[in-house]
């Protein structure tokens, strides 16, 4: 009976999670990080304040959790994109940097201050984003392997860290432009220009 009473309590705290987190998501689409309180979190999906802290410790926080749910959907939508592997790679750099971009700037230059060393990230998500990142780009490689779209002695790991290191170097030069270009742009002309040559090689013909 114990062991149900707490498989229910953890259910239940998932589920309270998740709600936070919707939440959150909502108001920060609807008027952005910095004019989103956490009272406004907790209002919206009926719970006391204090309740927020059960999960996360700063509102900072619950945006790196909302994080990690766009990039999964995002890698779902890869997956599922129509059209070749190519197409789809370029679908998912573009728009991992779209998403960096609209969150804004100031963001992601508080986000780098705060993970660059691993050790001293406030949020366990940040702790592992860089090997959260290289997993998506290796599954999707993987999954192009799987298809017949690539040759199967295409180096995954190598790949994958090679594409995971260019969108974290355009990420930090764009935060030392103080975001005076566009993220996105810039990934889209790497993926017209470059990412053809860096593919060509591994693609069945």
């Amino acid at each position: 009976m114990a062991g149900q009473k707490l498989t229910k309590r953890k259910l239940e705290a998932l589920k309270t999670r998740e709600k936070l987190i919707k939440a959150a998501r909502e108001l920060i689409q609807e008027q952005g990080l910095d004019r989103t309180s956490i009272s406004e979190i907790t209002k919206r999906c009926g719970v006391a304040n204090g309740t927020f802290y059960t999960y996360f410790k700063r509102k900072e926080d619950v945006l790196s959790a909302i994080s990690i749910e766009i990039f999964n959907e995002l890698y779902a939508k890869a997956l599922s994109y129509e059209g070749s592997f190519l197409q789809r790679l370029e679908f998912f750099l573009i728009n991992f940097a779209a998403y960096i971009e609209e969150s804004g700037v100031r963001l992601c230059q508080e986000w780098v201050r705060n993970t660059v060393n691993p050790k001293l990230a406030l949020n366990d998500d940040d702790k592992v984003k860089l090997d959260f990142d290289l997993n998506l780009l290796r599954s999707l490689i993987a999954s192009g392997v799987e298809q017949g779209a690539l040759r199967v002695e295409v180096e995954v790991d190598a790949l994958s860290r090679l594409l995971v290191e260019l969108l974290y170097g355009q990420m930090l030069c764009w935060d030392f432009s103080d975001g005076t270009y566009s993220y996105k742009e810039r990934t889209k002309e790497f993926c017209e220009k470059f990412l053809p040559l860096i593919i060509k090689p591994y693609l069945k013909e």
